[in-house]
């Protein structure tokens, strides 16, 4: 929806001579979004929906609001509610789009956009949309006729600039990429979501370009941008790392002595199952698509399986987790069939001979895979620290309480460091069936650590496996991985060298784990 002051204005002198409209609310209600007043704007948006209970525009911008505040499937929700009451209405399918791409939920994102153009071809956000999945995907000419139609109409769509940028990156011209970014960038003088996807592909340009000083001053406004932008949303939240360090105590209180291993079998539960864990950035998503090649595997990734049990067991875990350990198999079952129930509402029942539940930051749920799952393999992914904590703070990711830890390099060492530690302590005291991976082994002898893998998690081995780029492309990958994964393999170890005066502080953070895990130069 567009500004209009004039009508803001208007809006605001009806309601003071006591004119009630739906049509005013939303007016209102917009101009409160725009100028950032969140709180303002949900307020008129669900006074226009008292005065008129289905109507479109105000769910979509209830929609709009919590999307920008992380909680989608609410977002979802409000629009498909939209959609019911107009399905004809094209800025219910573009903030339908909006939501699943920032979901990753690339497919139905794409689906969206396809129907806010049919309904509205000269949409500049739906194209812009679609150039920047095209480029995600390595479409070139997609993107570049997606981009073209976006920038007709506006001339500064920051997204369409994006998708041009990151496709001239691809080719090998990310001089073009910084040309193009470098002036939109400046004509946007307060930090929004466009400014905060601008700086981080300038930001990728200048890194290829081999200017770090001027790589790390987009990636830091980018990642200021961004944390600027969400900060109202988390005003009194514990960062995500605490919460991870009170999982980490909770653990000393469990005593696992008496758990059984016994796991009986629940609706939808697949023969062999197997966690990818480890910590964003570390090769999870390579790995993953490597074990869905295999025929008989299917893979999930970065779903919340385990959802029931977290809310159970881990909104305070102090006071929650020794619970998990009282229950018996019966008292468990519910939170077992849930996990399956939740796979299968991913679209994946019946599971054939292997699931793989692929999530980096799901080692916080080592307690409740332990005591819930403990015929379930473990797979961790290791990578040089340094790597991964400089990947994290450049990488732009989806809003989530992770991703506020990682604005900062600071904030991101301390993130990875408490996760590790959990992982340290989990693997100490509770019964974990573990097979520990790391990157460079995977990539620079990939058929010995493969057979490795599948021996461990029972699988056969098959060449099918050095296919996981075709997987990759066949199946679609919603993490911050997707362009490399598609590549197919190469080793990135070392990315963190031509920044490494801004890693400097936070060495004595890292280099116990840079020690302990076998990475010291």
């Amino acid at each position: 929806m567009t500004h209009d002051v004039a009508a803001a204005g208007q809006a605001r002198a009806a309601l003071a001579r006591g004119e009630r409209s739906a049509v005013h609310f939303n007016t209102l209600a917009w101009d409160r979004a725009v100028s950032g007043d969140a709180t303002g704007a949900e307020e008129f948006f669900r006074q226009s929906l008292a005065l008129r209970p289905h109507g479109p525009e105000a769910l979509v911008g209830l929609a709009g609001l919590a999307r920008e505040a992380g909680r989608l499937s609410e977002a979802v929700r409000l629009c498909d509610a939209a959609l019911a009451a107009d399905a004809n209405y094209p800025e219910a399918w573009l903030e339908r789009a909006f939501v699943m791409h920032a979901g990753g939920s690339m497919p139905a994102a794409r689906e969206c956009y396809a129907q806010a153009i049919a309904l509205r071809p000269g949409d500049a956000a739906a194209h812009a949309g679609l150039a920047s999945l095209g480029a995600r995907e390595g479409l070139a000419e997609e993107a570049r006729e997606h981009a073209a139609a976006a920038l007709a109409t506006d001339p500064d769509n920051a997204i369409a600039a994006a998708a041009l940028a990151t496709i001239a990156i691809e080719e090998g011209e990310p001089e073009r990429a910084r040309a193009l970014l470098e002036p939109l960038a400046a004509r946007r003088p307060r930090p929004d979501a466009e400014r905060v996807q601008l700086l981080n592909v300038l930001g990728d340009a200048c890194a290829k370009l081999g200017d770090a000083d001027a790589a790390h001053s987009a990636y830091a406004r980018s990642k200021s941008d961004f944390a600027a932008l969400h900060a109202p949303h988390f005003s009194g939240r514990r960062p995500h790392r605490c919460w991870i360090e009170d999982i980490a105590a909770a653990i000393d209180a469990l005593d696992p002595s008496a758990w059984g291993r016994f796991e009986p079998a629940g609706r939808g539960r697949a023969p062999r199952h197997v966690f990818v864990l480890g910590y964003p950035r570390s090769g999870n998503t390579l790995l993953e698509n490597i074990l869905a090649s295999l025929p008989g595997v299917v893979a999930l990734e970065e779903r919340a399986t385990l959802r029931a049990a977290d809310l159970a067991f881990l909104a305070d875990p102090a006071s929650d987790l020794p619970r998990l350990q009282s229950l018996d198999d019966n008292g468990l079952a519910s939170y077992r069939q849930a996990y399956w129930d939740q796979v299968a509402a991913a679209g994946l029942a019946p599971l054939p001979d292997c699931f793989v539940d692929m999530d980096p930051l799901k080692g916080t749920r080592l307690p409740l895979i332990a005591r819930l799952f403990p015929g379930a393999h473990v797979i961790f992914l290791r990578r040089d620290p340094r790597d991964v904590v400089w990947s994290c703070f450049h990488t732009s990711f989806a809003l989530t309480n992770a991703a506020m830890d990682f604005t900062t390099i600071e904030g991101t060492a301390r993130h990875y460091a408490a996760l590790m530690t959990l992982i340290e302590k989990a693997r100490a005291r509770l019964p974990l069936t573990v097979l520990d991976i790391d990157y460079r082994d995977l990539v620079r002898d990939f058929d010995a650590t493969t057979r490795a893998i599948c021996e461990f998690a029972g699988l056969t081995w098959s060449e099918e496996l050095r296919r996981f780029d075709r997987t990759a492309k066949a199946r679609g990958v919603a993490t911050a991985s997707a362009s490399q994964v598609r590549k197919g393999l190469y080793d990135g170890s070392g990315q963190w060298r031509p920044f490494a005066r801004w890693l400097e502080p936070v060495m004595p953070i890292l280099s116990p784990w840079i020690e302990r895990f076998g990475y010291s130069d």
